[in-house]
């Protein structure tokens, strides 16, 4: 029979995890983080950022997010969140990339998962993308509408 830790037991053992968990996200999200913000003033960034405006501005968001989205769809979220940090962008356009980006992310390694236990993985990881854009453009012009 298996018997239950004690509660100082349950804390240290939570506490360690959680130190381990924050050690792991700090190596992957400094680092990239850091370099963001090194090369956001750059004219590569602002040249690429202007090709990706006309379509992230259906979104109410500047050229750069785009970077942010496609870490997130390819990495993980982890990744966007240290790439959208230092873009300085209003609460609402974190929002906005928050929503879109908990529809669909970590796209790649989800599809083979999805694949590997017998879905469609190509077919889901496409309704994925289509909901979070769906999705951002009802919250675009919600936020339009209201006056945002």
């Amino acid at each position: 029979m298996n018997t239950v830790p004690s509660i100082p037991e349950r804390l240290r053992t939570g506490f360690f995890s959680g130190m381990q968990t924050s050690v792991k996200l700090i190596k992957f999200v400094l680092p990239l983080y850091i370099f963001v913000d090194l090369v956001k003033d750059t004219p590569a960034v602002h040249t690429l950022g202007s090709l990706f405006a006309p379509f992230m501005g259906l979104f109410g968001l500047p050229g750069e997010a785009a970077f942010a989205f496609i870490a997130g769809f390819l990495l993980n979220i982890y990744a966007a969140i240290a790439i959208l940090a230092p873009l300085e962008l209003t609460p609402w356009q974190l929002t906005q990339c928050g929503l879109m980006m908990g529809i669909a992310h970590n796209l790649v390694v989800e599809w083979g998962v999805l694949g590997s236990i017998g879905t469609r993985g190509g077919f889901l990881t496409l309704c994925r993308l289509v909901i979070a854009v769906v999705a951002g453009l009802m919250l675009e012009a919600a936020h339009r509408l209201l006056g945002g």
